[in-house]
Order: structure tokens, then sequence, then C-alpha cells
């Protein structure tokens, strides 16, 4: 199941995106403020650069080349009335404060430094150049200077702080709600526009993603369940593809070796086929060749007795051939069963009273037990093919004056047939390649047989939902299981060749 959208690689950028618009706004509001502060302070101090000299100047604070103390009082007291915005300092060369216009009891310094003072003297246009704040230990403001009682002959600075606290608290009071509802506004319409246009360019630039992983999705719901495991979805689309390719690439490297592994059962089996159909077929080419060569001299008899043999041989060839082809149909799938219900018992029943001549014949004695009544679901031709094959083998293998014992078993979900013979049982060795085609028992003999008949056996029991195995109990035991009807077929069953 493909990510939810709150966990899309779109909705991911979404998120981000606002997130970033939102820092991004609130430094914006945070540096245009201070921004505006510095502009603000730059511009007072411009037109208020020559406000120190012009009081000197129409306030008349010199007076015979000395500084009028009563008439700097007068302008203190005149100042902190009509224009309580700015504060008036008056300094000594050192820079320390003689007098002021401000409240005493908000002083904090008793000098200011000169460094900036001098700075401004010598370059006017220097602005903005803010010089300490009586007031406060670390602030610093905006100023303009002059010194007293002249230039050519100084003994201390008229000092005008331009931004006084009256300033501040006024400002703060007016302009600060003002300021702040702006920026405020201003950041909202910037997240608004840049969250659209970056959703628009998000939804442009991951459209293709979206369609590629409603693809795989598809594809994934098209794949059998054995074959697409479901994958977890923590992550965004990135994370589910990436789950995806990884989970293709382990099934595309299993395909590989599988294709791999059946290249090299293919050139087994050709290698194998080529065997067993050469051996019929040259004793059946020299067999006609006596004849044709030797027909004038041979008796009736022999002819007859060769004629036999390479009639039997051309039979040995069509099972061969016949079996191969089924074998094939099988492999391939062309061959499908068409599942049914029916009793269990009954079928073996009569396969069994099919080789009871060929058990007589062999001195062996087919005994039926434990016949548990049950239904399962299965092709009805397909099962009495592989009780066939199961049977005659036991038949085969089993000692003269021995019993082949054939019982039903019903589990939990299931029907289980064994076939049992009194024989020598299963080489350990022999187990695990039991059911491979053309493969035969240690020391079994060829003759007559090409190793074809557990193969398919197999694998119509597969095609059933069924299992086959091989076990040794006082000679071979072959189990077949089967689902019963109304179970669901028995996937989860280990199908095994065990000892």
């Amino acid at each position: 199941m493909a990510p939810p959208l709150f966990r899309t690689l779109y909705a991911r950028l979404a998120i981000g995106l606002f997130l970033l618009l939102l820092v991004v706004g609130g430094l914006f509001t945070f540096l245009s403020l201070a921004s505006v502060r510095e502009y603000s302070a730059a511009i007072n101090q411009q037109l208020n650069r020559d406000l120190a000299r012009n009081l000197v100047a129409d306030r008349n604070l010199v007076t015979d080349g000395e500084l009028n103390r009563d008439a700097l009082k007068q302008l203190f007291e005149l100042y902190m009335t009509i224009n309580p915005s700015i504060e008036i300092y008056l300094l000594d060369r050192q820079g320390k404060i003689l007098s002021y216009s401000a409240d005493p009891d908000k002083i904090k310094r008793n000098r200011v430094s000169l460094e900036p003072i001098i700075r401004l003297l010598n370059n006017p246009d220097a602005y903005p150049l803010p010089g300490d704040d009586p007031r406060s230990h670390d602030r610093r403001k905006v100023f303009s200077v002059t010194p007293v009682p002249g230039a050519d002959n100084p003994t201390g600075y008229l000092y005008v702080v331009l931004r006084g606290e009256e300033y501040d608290l006024a400002e703060s009071m007016v302009h600060s709600d003002r300021l702040l509802q702006m920026g405020a506004g201003a950041l909202a319409v910037s997240l608004v526009v840049g969250l659209l246009a970056g959703l628009v360019f998000f939804r442009l630039l991951t459209r293709r993603l979206s369609r590629l992983t409603d693809r795989v999705e598809a594809f994934n719901q098209g794949m059998s369940a054995d074959q697409a495991p479901d994958v977890a979805t923590a992550g965004d689309d990135l994370d589910y593809l990436s789950a995806r390719f990884d989970q293709m690439a382990r099934r595309i490297e299993a395909q590989l070796d599988m294709l791999k592994d059946k290249d090299a059962q293919r050139r087994q089996l050709v290698a194998q086929v080529s065997h067993d159909l050469r051996t019929p077929l040259a004793s059946i080419q020299g067999y006609l060749e006596a004849l044709r060569l030797k027909q004038d001299s041979l008796e009736a008899d022999e002819r007859s007795r060769f004629l036999g043999i390479a009639l039997a041989e051309t039979h040995r060839l069509g099972r061969l051939v016949e079996e191969l082809f089924e074998l094939a149909a099988l492999d391939a799938r062309e061959k499908q069963p068409v599942p049914e219900p029916f009793m269990v018992a009954e079928l073996l029943h009569d396969v069994a009273h099919k080789h009871r001549p060929k058990a007589e014949r062999a001195g062996v004695t087919l005994v039926v037990t434990e016949m548990a009544p049950a239904q399962v679901l299965a092709d009805i031709a397909m099962t009495e093919r592989v009780l066939d094959n199961l049977i005659g083998n036991a038949i085969d293998h089993a000692p003269e004056g021995s019993s082949v014992t054939l019982s039903v078993a019903v589990d939990d979900d299931g029907v289980e047939i064994s076939v049992a013979d009194e024989g020598p049982g299963i080489d350990p060795d022999d187990l695990d390649h039991l059911f491979e085609p053309f493969y035969q028992a240690s020391g079994a003999s060829r003759a007559g047989h090409a190793g074809l008949g557990l193969a398919i056996a197999q694998r119509m029991v597969a095609l059933q939902h069924g299992q086959l195995r091989a076990t040794n109990a006082n000679g071979a035991v072959f189990s077949v299981w089967l689902p019963m009807v109304g179970q669901r077929p028995g996937g989860d069953r280990e199908q095994s060749t065990a000892l």
C-alpha cells in the first residue's frame, strides 16, 4: 500500500517550505525593524547635524569668548519644556559631564567617550555615528556636538543626544504597535504568496514521482500475494519506491538464479533425454537390422523373438516420449488441474483393485487399512495418476511374499494418503533427489523406466496445492497430502523429503 497523503514527498516539501518561509519571514521582519531604526537614526543625525552649533549661536551661550552659564541653564530649562526629545549635556575636554538638562536621578554616567565626538567633528558626514548615552552604561545614540566657547579655543563640548529617553518612550508607545502590525501583515502576505507559489512549483516537480508511485503500486496490486510481500510505508514516496525497488531487485536476482538453475537443469535434461532415447532407438535399430540381414536364415521363433523385443522397445520409447511431453506441460503449467470434491477412500479402493493383478503376479499382497471417510478438493484424474505411480513403484520394490499397505488419515485441514512397502527402503543420500527428473536411486535398474514418474507425481500434487514426501519406516513410505473440502489450500505445509 502506498504511503498516506500526509507522508508523501509533496506534503513534506509543503511543510518544509512553510517552516522555511516562517523562519525567513521572521528574520526578514527582525532585520527590517532594525534597518528602519538605523535609517531613522541616520536621517535624524543628518537633519540635526548642526543643532548643537545653532543652539550656541541662537541662545548667545558665548559672551566675550566665555561660556555664559546662566544662558546655558536657561537653555536647559527651555528645551526640557518645548523639546523633550533631545537631551543637552556640557562636557569638559576629557568628556566629563559638567551639567545637563536631563533628570539627575536617571544619569548613569559621569563621562562619555570622546572618540565618536572627535570623529564627527572631523568628518560631519560620518553618519549614523552613535555616541554614549549618559542614561545607560551600554546604550549608544546619535548626537550633535560643537566645541564651546568656540572651535579656536575650546574648553569643552555642547553634547546633544538627539533621541533622548522621552523620544524612546514616545516611539515605543506610538510606533511599535504599528511597526509590528505592518511587519506581521508583510510576513503573512509573504507567507501566503510564497507558499502558494512553492506548492504549485513542488506539484509540478513531484507529479511525475506521484505517477511513478501509482504505477508501482498498480504493478504491485497486480502481482500475486507470494510474489509481492508487504512493504512498510513509514516514509514518503522516495522511501516507498526505494523499498519496492529493493524488493523487485531481490525478486529479479532470485529469478535470475532460478533461470540459471533451470538452464542447468535443461542441459542436464537434454543429456539425459538423449541417453534414454538413444538406448531404445539403438535396440530397435539393431534388431530390425538383424532381421533384415538374417531374414532368410532366422527361424520363425527367432524372428518372433526379435520382433517382440523391438516392439517392447517401441512401447518403452513411446512411454518415455509421452512422459517427457507430460513433464514439460506440467512445468509450463499448460496442464492445469480441475479440482472437485470426491471421497478419497473410494478412489484408493479403485486404484488398489486395478493394481491387484500385478501385485499377485509379483507375489505381493495389497492391504488397505485405516480408510478415514473424508472428501478432498482435487483433480480426480491427476490424483489417480499419482496413486498409480506410487502403488506401481511400491509393488516393483516390495520383496516377494511381502505386502504393500495403503491408508487414509485425516489431519486438521487435509487428508494424507500413505503407500508403504516392506522393501529395503530408500538410501538417505537419495531422499533429497528422489523427485528430480531422470533420477534413480542407487543400484536401481533403468530398464523400462526413465526416472520421470516421481517427478511427474510431485508436480501434479503441487499443482493441487498438496505435498508429496518420502520417508523410511520398515520400508519406503510415500505420503500424499491434499486439502479437504472447505479448507484453504495447504500452502503453509512444508513439503519435504525426510528420513
